[in-house]
């Protein structure tokens, strides 16, 4: 009987502690959940924080790589605003040379201009805004053609204009071409070399007719070629070593031939 109490009393025990140890487990895992749930949170809390620190950098970067862009557009665009400037100013520059080139060919030509006579002229006339010759036009360039194979020593002065109409500069420009066209038909179609031509475009700075109706400024609107000739001038009277003409009643007497003089008359003298 006392054995039985004995093992009653021991069984009691080892129950106890066992209940002992499981209170005590679940008192430890309540403490460790109870710790570490703060600092789950916090880690959460960083992982969150991490990924928008992320995705702020890579709203920065992408902004930075827009702004990369739009710099290289802009210095692309400026360079070549740069580059037609400096194209524009190479044209200026050009176009300066072209007409100190012109002044110098056109001081070369009056230097001996005085040397020069003209033989024939004639003039071809462009509708409004227009460079191109007309049927018309090159019949009358055809006419005075004719002309060059009897003249020595020739040159062909060829001035085109315009009427008031536009600016100055596109008026030089469009008179340069009309000009151009003139000697381009007379060179390719009766061969004649390139020195004989002297071009010059004059625009709407000398008037051969008044702009202020449309009649006028037709007559403007014109290229006017002059043959000019620094050969020596013959047949001609007035001109030095020309003859007169038969018809002439005061002509000298032709060398070694007399003209019959009257007889002299004679006064009585008084008597001294």
């Amino acid at each position: 009987m006392k054995d039985m109490i004995a093992g009653k009393r021991v069984l009691a025990a080892i129950g106890a502690a066992l209940l002992l140890t499981l209170a005590t487990g679940c008192a430890s895992k309540k403490y460790v959940r109870n710790q570490t749930a703060p600092i789950v949170q916090h880690t959460n809390e960083l992982e969150d924080q991490a990924a928008a620190n992320h995705r702020n950098i890579g709203d920065v970067n992408t902004r930075a790589q827009q702004g990369i862009e739009q710099a290289k557009s802009a210095a692309s665009a400026a360079d070549q605003k740069a580059l037609a400037a400096g194209q524009s100013a190479t044209q200026a520059q050009q176009a300066a040379q072209d007409a100190l080139n012109h002044a110098d060919s056109l001081a070369s030509l009056v230097g001996n201009l005085d040397t020069y006579h003209q033989v024939a002229s004639t003039e071809v006339h462009f509708g409004f805004n227009k460079d191109t010759l007309t049927p018309e036009d090159k019949q009358e360039l055809d006419t005075f053609a004719q002309q060059l194979g009897n003249t020595k020593s020739y040159i062909l002065e060829i001035t085109g204009g315009t009427d008031s109409v536009g600016n100055k500069a596109y008026n030089y420009q469009l008179s340069e071409r009309r000009a151009e066209n003139v000697a381009q038909y007379l060179a390719s179609k009766y061969k004649i070399p390139a020195h004989k031509f002297y071009l010059i475009g004059i625009g709407k700075d000398v008037e051969v007719a008044s702009n202020r109706d449309a009649k006028g400024r037709a007559k403007n609107r014109r290229v006017q070629v002059q043959l000019l000739s620094n050969a020596p001038q013959t047949g001609n009277s007035a001109e030095p070593g020309g003859q007169q003409g038969a018809g002439d009643s005061n002509a000298p007497a032709a060398q070694g031939q007399s003209t019959p003089q009257p007889a002299p008359q004679t006064t009585p003298q008084p008597q001294q």
